[in-house]
């Protein structure tokens, strides 16, 4: 399909999302290793470093999935009266009119400096640049980087036909916008102010959070206080298998998980108004399921051993 006559110019995925891909893998796989060894550890500096393994290795794989889904869902689109740049949660859809060129980063006298913290297929941020000023890159790649400039702000993007799309551009400012538009800038940040000022999910989100810590500030308590705890129940629903406390801590780090989870995908339904009732439900179920995970504790230490 002829890129020129869609107006779809994405940028080069493969690599971004392949790098992604494995990092992400690596560091599952390190936070589990962290947790199962944290099962076996008694209470103690091994214990303390599996438990730093796990999370520290599980901490940035929300971040590291949302780029691959940006990345995923990226592309620039040019039609008559707009030029839109479409980066997972991101949204920029610039009116033609408001553009005053678009240029190769390539022509310019003073290279343009990248973003410090950049991946292949994530190369996001904003830079200064002496003659450009403020410029923000929406980009997986630092290869051909198409500038586009607008009174206000200065983008870099990484088509993966950069040429067609400057020609694109060019026809489509020939032919003139059929009908006005008004600029748009959304950003991820949005959905998470936009759902917090609604009542029901604040209180939700702060509900699930105190019973997540309050189930893990009570485990961490019952931890150096027990030897041995019920982990396993014959046909019958009986206790009838001991292991060290210490495993206690996987219910609140299977609950933490399912939680943070949940506001994730949460936040991904509430953008659309149809779809709020189910971002709705998913947040009761993750504070409910703290709840349970509660009632779980206490009936473990409860149970005779």
């Amino acid at each position: 399909m002829d890129d020129t006559k869609t107006g779809h110019f994405p940028p080069a995925k493969q690599l971004g999302l392949t790098l992604h891909g494995i990092i992400i893998l690596l560091l599952a796989g390190a936070s589990i290793w962290g947790f199962m060894n944290l099962t076996n550890a008694q209470v103690g500096p091994m214990f303390v470093s599996y438990l730093l393994v796990g999370l520290l290795a599980f901490a940035p794989i929300p971040f590291l999935g949302y780029r691959a889904y940006a990345l995923l869902k990226a592309d620039y689109y040019i039609d008559r009266d707009s030029l839109a740049i479409l980066w997972g949660l991101r949204i920029e859809d610039i009116p033609l009119t408001d553009i005053e060129w678009v240029r190769p980063a390539s022509d310019l006298t003073e290279p343009l400096a990248l973003p410090p913290l950049r991946l292949p297929g994530a190369v996001l941020g904003r830079r200064r640049h002496p003659d450009l000023g403020a410029v923000e890159f929406i980009a997986s790649s630092p290869r051909n980087l198409i500038l586009i400039a607008t009174s206000r702000h200065v983008f870099a993007i990484s088509p993966r036909d950069a040429a067609a799309l400057v020609r694109t551009f060019a026809r489509a400012t020939e032919l003139g916008s059929l009908t006005p538009t008004e600029a748009k800038s959304v950003y991820p940040s949005f959905v998470i102010t936009q759902a917090w000022e609604s009542p029901v999910a604040r209180f939700l989100w702060i509900s699930g959070l105190l019973l997540n810590l309050g189930l893990v500030a009570w485990v961490g308590v019952l931890i150096p206080s027990l030897s041995q705890v019920p982990f396993g129940f014959n046909p019958f629903g009986v206790p009838n298998v001991t292991v060290p406390s210490v495993r206690l801590i996987l219910l609140p780090l299977i609950s933490a998980l399912m939680f943070i989870t949940g506001v994730l995908a949460g936040l991904y339904f509430y953008r659309w108004e149809k779809e709020r009732p189910l971002a709705f439900i998913i947040w009761i179920s993750g504070a409910l399921s703290a709840v349970l995970f509660l009632m779980a504790v206490l009936f473990l230490v409860s149970t005779p051993v």
